[in-house]
């Protein structure tokens, strides 16, 4: 759903315009359109995805180990500033 809406907008539509089009495929709202304020978040998710790519991929490992019982290790903070 998330590519037929890029591509819509590429092409100079809104996400209002879009939003009447789509229908959600699964859950609670199964069979109806997604509201413009989903549609939004998820754009805004992929953007964040888009830009920080390894924080997401580490964000994932971090949830991975907690459902495993592990607890991730503090990591280094590269930015911390020194006494």
């Amino acid at each position: 759903m998330l590519h037929t809406v890029l591509r819509r907008r590429a092409g100079g539509e809104s996400v209002e315009q879009i939003q009447p089009d789509l229908i959600t495929p699964t859950g609670k709202r199964k069979g109806h359109s997604p509201s413009v304020a989903s549609i939004y978040r998820a754009l805004a998710e992929r953007s964040k995805r888009e830009a920080y790519p390894e924080a997401v991929e580490q964000a994932h490992t971090d949830v991975a180990a907690l459902q495993a019982g592990d607890v991730p290790r503090p990591r280094p903070n590269a930015t911390a500033l020194s006494p």
